[in-house]
């Protein structure tokens, strides 16, 4: 037999020449003298050294040769590979695979290039891996999938490849990616108990209305089909229906890709009511408290709702205890004769566990000592999900992160141990300032700034502020530490200069100069609440004009020119909040207390705040806030001038000029304010379109209700005025910003009107 390898013809695929390589190129076995790779261009040569199972000065055999084929072929690299023997010489002759240079997207808006590269990547085709035509299919069919996600049934996908230098290619996906196709008709079968217009109202997808072109609700989604489904199902075994099935959904296209058709099987059985409630399995002793936990009662219909929330009660009452891993299992058994089920909760609390080790990431910047110190589960003591809990919206209420999640991991080799991680997503906490800017109330605005609410990571507020408008110079210099002690009392420091002149929509002329020094601690009482006291050193300049207002002129005749004060504070609050940034859960109640106890002024003043926030739905949250105001002077002087509280705008009662509810001036009619207050703001918060994950940006529907008092003036509920409009909130990185456009309701004679408000630093 000949030395040299007789070569197979070129058209017979790669497997077949596997398969026959040992009979059509066999060869008498000889010792090898040396070894060369041809046809490589890509590939390091010791590549194919690796896979040879011969060195030189060796025995080099058929059946090696055989092997040393089917290795290069099994790497991917080649499409064609060859063992030639040449005068003892053993010759590789390969041909590479090309490999993928580049992939490029053109007509793409749906989607983010980068999201879609490492979609691609998971099913294997990426740059620099190996040109294989199946894994361009699968490519194409992953693209196609994501497009039909989102019920864009039109596309088309065309894939060019090109050539390069160096054995390499680039890989172009035109995307034509059409329109989306909407849901032209959605029917139920089989639906006897309830109406199926009341039915297809649970569904988040409808046909097209009025507002679908807002919330995309006839744009097709499998998986929001899906959730349909649970929620119908959930609606049936809410009100006993035990053996509800719903069959595989049938979704059918137009010819024209346009229009989607869904229908939907049902099989509805009959209403069950629960006979009995027991328990069973391990209950540590503790039946009665965990009975007690139990809302589900017999004689009722059956709920699954409220076997649910019964079994997730438990569950938690486990976690409180350190049972990080129990298991509550429902079971409930049919009577199909009587129409009755008897349902037994199955409690397993698996082991108690003990927390190892609490790890803080994602904190670039925060210090970790910042997020531990709010941590409430700690290291080496049981497990408490209760505690957990606690520690997370501890830790959300600092506002320096957009996201907090917090998970449970087993520790390998100790069942008895768990880790907590808390990851966190860092927002921006500070900001220089310098430039101009309009405010619809005091018009121009400059300002220069440096502000950081949480310096060097530290958690310490500090900050420097310039402002010049129009009503309001101010210049202040502030700091907080949130632990002053270690037990987590806070102080605050604040030194300050303004100069106040009137509102643009008052006459009158008159200037307020204001500086002043206060120190605030506040000391936590208990997880939620916080007790504050503080002084601060004020004194106070008025400069009067020929057209200055009556009152002022009052003031001066009274406290004089100059007025001094110590003024004392005592505060009360209580946060339970899910969150400090956009809360969709919770109240916040604050009361305070101010009085002048040394100087010229005689006064206090008597501020109670409550917020609520009530979650509606995953995406819907109503937030209700009422506040209100007392001030009265005492020791023969009246109410100082200069603590007036105002009304009107974006913070009280939007669709009226800021500050313009009230009482008026005897001599130009000017706003003046007043020493009792009352506010009510109600929101609906809605997730921004195309933004349901951001929980910084929000757009609203509101409600308002407020007016102001003089000193000598009764509080009359007749005169309230009241508002209504929409609005956009925003969690800037300038700080919070609010849009407005109100409508006053009840306007008299005189109030001065504005539709459209905007401010940034509000709260509420």
């Amino acid at each position: 037999m000949s030395n040299r390898v007789r070569r197979l013809p070129r058209l017979l695929s790669a497997l077949f020449a596997m398969a026959l390589a040992p009979l059509a190129h066999a060869f008498d076995p000889f010792v090898v003298r040396d070894i060369r790779v041809e046809g490589i261009q890509r590939t390091e040569a010791g590549t194919v050294f690796g896979y040879l199972p011969v060195k030189v000065g060796e025995r080099f055999t058929q059946e090696q040769a055989t092997q040393a084929v089917r290795a290069l072929f099994g790497t991917g690299f080649f499409r064609d590979v060859r063992i030639e023997v040449d005068r003892d010489v053993v010759v590789v002759v390969v041909d590479e695979r090309p490999a993928i240079a580049s992939i490029e997207f053109n007509g793409m808006t749906e989607f983010d290039t980068a999201g879609v590269t490492k979609s691609l990547r998971e099913v294997g085709f990426a740059e620099a891996r190996i040109f294989d035509r199946s894994l361009l299919e699968r490519a194409e069919q992953e693209l196609k999938r994501q497009y039909l996600s989102k019920g864009k049934y039109s596309v088309e996908i065309v894939s060019t490849v090109t050539p390069l230098e160096r054995n390499r290619v680039g890989v172009t996906f035109d995307v034509f990616e059409g329109d989306v196709a909407r849901i032209k008709a959605i029917k139920i079968i089989g639906a006897k108990t309830f109406p199926e217009d009341d039915l297809l109202g649970l569904f988040q997808q409808s046909t097209p209305g009025w507002m679908t072109w807002y919330t995309k609700a006839d744009q097709y989604s499998r998986q929001k089909l899906q959730a349909d489904i649970e929620t119908l199902r959930s609606y049936y075994l809410n009100r006993g229906y035990l053996e509800f099935n719903v069959d595989t959904p049938q979704v059918t296209i137009s010819p024209d890709r346009k229009d989607i058709f869904i229908t939907l099987s049902i099989s509805e059985g009959e209403p069950y009511r629960v006979s009995d409630v027991k328990m069973g399995g391990d209950l540590l002793g503790l039946d009665d408290d965990l009975r007690r936990l139990i809302t589900v009662k017999p004689g009722e219909m059956f709920s699954a709702e409220k076997v649910n929330a019964s079994s997730k009660a438990i569950t938690d009452q486990l976690g409180n205890l350190g049972y990080a891993f129990a298991n509550v299992n429902p079971n409930p058994v049919l009577n199909r004769e009587k129409k009755e089920a008897e349902l037994t909760f199955f409690v397993d609390p698996n082991r108690r566990v003990y927390v190892r080790r609490v790890n803080i990431g994602g904190n670039t910047r925060t210090r970790d000592v910042v997020v531990r110190r709010e941590m409430r589960q700690y290291e080496s003591a049981w497990y408490d999900a209760r505690k957990i809990q606690l520690s997370k919206e501890r830790v959300d209420r600092l506002g320096y992160f957009n996201d907090i999640t917090v998970d449970t991991a087993p520790v390998t080799g100790s069942p008895d141990q768990v880790d907590v991680n808390v990851n966190v997503t860092e927002k921006p906490t500070g900001m220089i300032s310098l430039g101009a800017g309009f405010s619809s109330t005091d018009k121009l605005v400059l300002s220069a700034g440096l502000s950081q609410d949480n310096i060097f990571g530290s958690g310490t507020t500090a900050g420097i502020e310039v402002n010049t408008s129009s009503t309001n110079r101010t210049i202040s210099l502030s700091q907080t530490n949130p632990y002053f002690t270690a037990d987590g009392v806070s102080r605050s420091t604040n030194i300050y200069y303004r100069t106040l002149e009137p509102l643009t929509i008052n006459d009158g002329d008159y200037r307020i100069k204001t500086g002043g020094l206060g120190v605030t601690f506040g000391v936590p009482f208990s997880e939620t609440d916080r007790v504050f006291f503080g002084g601060t050193v004020e004194t106070n300049s008025i400069d009067l004009f020929q057209n200055s207002p009556g009152v002022y002129e009052d003031y001066v005749d009274t406290f004089g020119k100059t007025s001094n004060a110590f003024i004392g504070s005592v505060g009360w609050s209580n946060d339970q909040r899910d969150s400090g940034i956009a809360p969709t859960r919770g109240t916040y109640k604050r009361a305070n207390a101010e009085a002048s106890v040394l100087g010229d002024l005689r006064y206090y003043k008597l501020t109670y705040q409550h917020q609520y926030y009530w979650p509606l739905s995953r995406s819907l949250t109503l937030a209700l806030n009422g506040q209100v105001d007392y001030g009265k002077g005492y020791s023969d002087k009246p109410y100082p001038l200069l603590k007036n509280m105002y009304a009107g705008g974006i913070g009280s009662v939007r669709g009226f000029e800021a500050g313009s509810l009230g009482p008026r001036d005897r001599k130009n009619n000017d706003s003046i304010g007043g020493a009792k207050r009352l506010i009510g703001n109600a929101e609906l918060l809605l997730p921004f379109p195309g933004t349901q994950q951001d929980r910084t940006l929000r757009w609203f529907l509101f409600a308002d209700v407020g007016q102001v008092y003089g000193d000598s003036q009764n509080i009359d509920f007749g005169s309230l005025r009241y508002s209504t409009g929409v609005g956009l909130s925003w969690q800037s990185p300038i700080g919070p910003l609010k849009v407005s456009i109100g409508q006053a309701l009840n306007a008299k004679e005189g109030d001065k009107k504005a539709a459209f408000q905007f401010q940034i630093g509000t709260g509420f």
